[in-house]
């Protein structure tokens, strides 16, 4: 395989599997963005933008621009750090109570488009994964 068939083939299946999570989650009125910034908080506590920014491989404008909105549908706050500059982003109890509804619709979207490859290949997969994002961390 040569290397631009890689990322054409990583980009198709990135876009693909983004549009069907937005569709999916689109009731719920959150977008896949949103998901991950709720995802990550809810797995690593309260965290600064720049750490969410970090861990997502997203740039500060679209990062922004999702936190804000999470703030206007009640989800996230931003409470002041030491420094002026810095905010932490933790998520509300009104984001707490409503995660299992949303985790629900993410794992019922997984299982769909998982069920038709073997447990092994599932397992395989994972751990591909796991091990290249560990490679370029």
């Amino acid at each position: 395989m040569s290397t631009h068939e890689l990322f054409h083939t990583l980009h198709q299946l990135s876009r693909h599997l983004t549009n069907r999570l937005n569709e999916a989650l689109k009731p719920s009125g959150l977008y896949s963005a949103q998901w991950s910034v709720i995802y990550v908080l809810k797995n690593k506590g309260s965290l600064t933008q720049k750490e969410i920014c970090d861990y997502l491989f997203v740039e500060a404008p679209p990062m922004t621009r999702t936190i804000q909105r999470l703030v206007k549908q009640g989800y996230v706050t931003q409470v002041p750090g030491k420094d002026k500059r810095e905010k932490f982003v933790q998520l509300t109890d009104l984001a707490n109570q409503e995660y299992p509804k949303w985790e629900q619709i993410v794992n019922t979207l997984n299982h769909q488009l998982m069920k038709d490859f073997p447990v092994e290949s599932r397992e395989q997969l994972l751990k591909l994964q796991k091990s290249w994002l560990q490679q370029i961390l």
